[in-house]
């Protein structure tokens, strides 16, 4: 990716300005990590059964934990230290449970935490083209964040998403037990999860809404959680949950900060609810969907 800066017409290319360190990179993260990843910092060079965590942090939405790693090194293997991070935390969950305690002062239980959503991400500058497809299945909890930072301040951070004909990668674990064994406990859920729970109707109401999100704004990106599917830009915008015939959305915003002439969302600030923000949305039809698209838009420009 080129970046230029625009001098009255005139592009200038804005140089990259390579990190000197691997600690700049975790710094950046780490002092910026609800900003970046939509996450909680637990702990910083976490230690447990002689293995050094970059970054552990806590994922409120999912109640799970997150394993961060920062690699200037182009010559790892993502996947091997990947599942042998996540084997370490499926193997000393309250170890986990401790630390977030004690550094948060917390009271977290273990059975509130869902070791199901348990993630590993990888941060570089770079990945290499074998690293990224060995990290391109469906269901693997493995994610890529490539960040660089350019000589005008300007800082670009971007997951690697995964293709849409990503296969599963639990084929290729069953003769090991040790990887068929993470996989059996981590689920990495997909649209194709939350569309079984549709009839035709719902289905197509989905894609319809879909489209029209994405179309509000360039790098939304859509990301099936368990009880819902998340389009974020930056920070969740919006989230969907796909009923036999209808689907519910939730618009993330506080309460009395949505302008809502219509009145066609509920107040669910003080409900119990499955996704983000107080504005619940119950939708049937698209009658209603340009009016709904001004609403989440007021989302994305909060």
């Amino acid at each position: 990716m080129t970046l230029y800066s625009n001098h009255v017409v005139k592009l200038k290319e804005v140089k990259e300005k390579p990190f000197k360190l691997e600690k700049d990179i975790q710094k950046l993260f780490e002092e910026n990590l609800n900003t970046i990843m939509g996450l909680e910092l637990v702990k910083s060079e976490f230690t447990i059964k002689n293995k050094r965590i970059d970054t552990l942090a806590f994922d409120k939405q999912a109640c799970a934990f997150i394993i961060i790693e920062y690699k200037r090194d182009k010559n790892i293997s993502v996947v091997d230290q990947g599942f042998t991070y996540l084997s370490l935390m499926l193997e000393n969950k309250a170890d986990f449970i401790i630390e977030y305690n004690e550094s948060l002062k917390q009271n977290l239980k273990r059975e509130n935490v869902d070791w199901s959503q348990t993630r590993v991400a990888f941060v570089s500058t770079n990945f290499t083209e074998n690293q990224i497809q060995a990290t391109n299945f469906k269901d693997i909890a493995i994610e890529l964040w490539e960040v660089k930072q350019f000589e005008n301040n300007t800082v670009n951070i971007s997951p690697i998403k995964k293709s849409n004909a990503a296969e599963s990668i639990k084929p290729l674990t069953q003769n090991k037990e040790n990887l068929k064994k993470i996989t059996e406990q981590i689920k990495v859920y997909t649209e194709q999860d939350h569309l079984q729970y549709g009839l035709d109707n719902s289905r197509e109401l989905y894609e319809k809404f879909k489209s029209a999100i994405l179309n509000l704004s360039n790098d939304i990106e859509v990301q099936p959680k368990k009880e819902y599917i998340a389009f974020k830009k930056g920070k969740n915008i919006v989230d969907i949950t796909i009923y036999k015939k209808s689907l519910k959305l939730w618009i993330n915003l506080k309460k009395g900060e949505l302008d809502d002439p219509k009145r066609i969302t509920e107040d669910v600030s003080e409900k119990g609810h499955l996704g983000n923000g107080s504005y619940q949305i119950h939708v049937e039809n698209d009658v209603n969907l340009e009016y709904i698209m001004s609403l989440i838009k007021q989302a994305i420009e909060k």
